[in-house]
């Protein structure tokens, strides 16, 4: 499976991380909004979510229907945009980050998310994060269930390893769309998931791509090879940075996260950026390091 695979509405490549627009640091509702909307202007067709992006107690899926309103006011169809959201992780309200992989609680939380984004279904859902209280199988287990009920329309995992991502495989009897894990110039472990996703036909979804809140800025700085290539085509550094992610297969998906116009629409134009073998040679050590 690769991009196209995982719905033609992910044409482009690139993704938005909703993530910025909701937790600390989040701008007003108004510029949120702008930011999606320019995002849907670039060609965007994927959103990444979870009902765990929320800032206050009380306001779990902030991000889920920050992202309904906006869609609804620009007048996008939901066959025109692929929202993918998670659950398993969660915010208790004290700035802290728990996991709950329950199945009870991760089929109620599916529910609850679709509720959130306008429909009886949800585009892609993924489990956010392991949870060590619980068998793996038992919480992807929920996901088959949640497929075969119609409550999702495609499965995925986040934050796994290699063996998990085979069992998941397994126990959704291959139906397994995608697997988001963090992956970037400054964190490249996840690189044998990304290969083993090429291998199963799953879609591989990068967060932090561009290094995470309040790194992606001086990406360049921290890997010289990045801005080297950059100044030479006359691009940010960031753009070089998710090429060479696109370079990595065609099921790559990086989902920048933006909180402002500007910085989504600089990432959308990485799509068009095809790096020469000579630049990707450059940029090879990186995944040496």
């Amino acid at each position: 499976m690769d991009q196209r695979a995982l719905g033609k509405r992910t044409v482009g490549a690139i993704g938005l991380g909703g993530m910025p627009m909701s937790v600390e640091g989040r701008p007003d509702e108004a510029r949120s909004i702008a930011t999606i909307h320019a995002a849907l202007d670039a060609g965007v067709t994927l959103i990444d979510t979870a009902d765990a992006y929320h800032l206050h107690p009380g306001e779990a899926g902030h991000n889920e229907a920050l992202i309904a309103r906006a869609l609804v006011a620009y007048g996008a169809r939901r066959d025109d945009v692929l929202v993918a959201t998670k659950s398993g992780h969660v915010r208790p309200g004290d700035g802290t980050w728990a996991v709950n992989g329950d199945p009870a609680y991760l089929k109620y939380a599916a529910r609850a998310s679709a509720q959130r984004l306008g429909g009886d279904s949800i585009g892609l859902h993924q489990f956010h994060r392991p949870d060590p209280r619980v068998p793996y199988a038992d919480s992807v287990g929920a996901f088959a269930e949640l497929l075969d009920d119609g409550v999702i329309a495609m499965a995925g995992i986040s934050n796994a390893n290699v063996d998990q991502i085979r069992e998941a495989h397994h126990v959704l009897g291959g139906r397994l769309t995608s697997v988001q894990n963090q992956f970037s110039p400054a964190f490249v472990s996840s690189y044998d998931e990304l290969q083993l996703c090429a291998e199963l036909g799953v879609a591989f979804i990068p967060w932090s791509p561009l290094g995470g809140i309040g790194k992606a800025g001086d990406v360049g700085t921290r890997f010289h090879a990045f801005q080297h290539v950059a100044d030479a085509r006359g691009i940010s550094a960031q753009q070089v940075v998710l090429a060479w992610e696109l370079a990595l297969g065609d099921h790559v998906i990086p989902i920048p996260g933006a909180s402002r116009p500007s910085s989504i629409l600089d990432s959308a134009a990485a799509a068009e950026i095809e790096l020469t073998a000579e630049e990707l040679e450059q940029l090879a050590p990186t995944l040496d390091a």
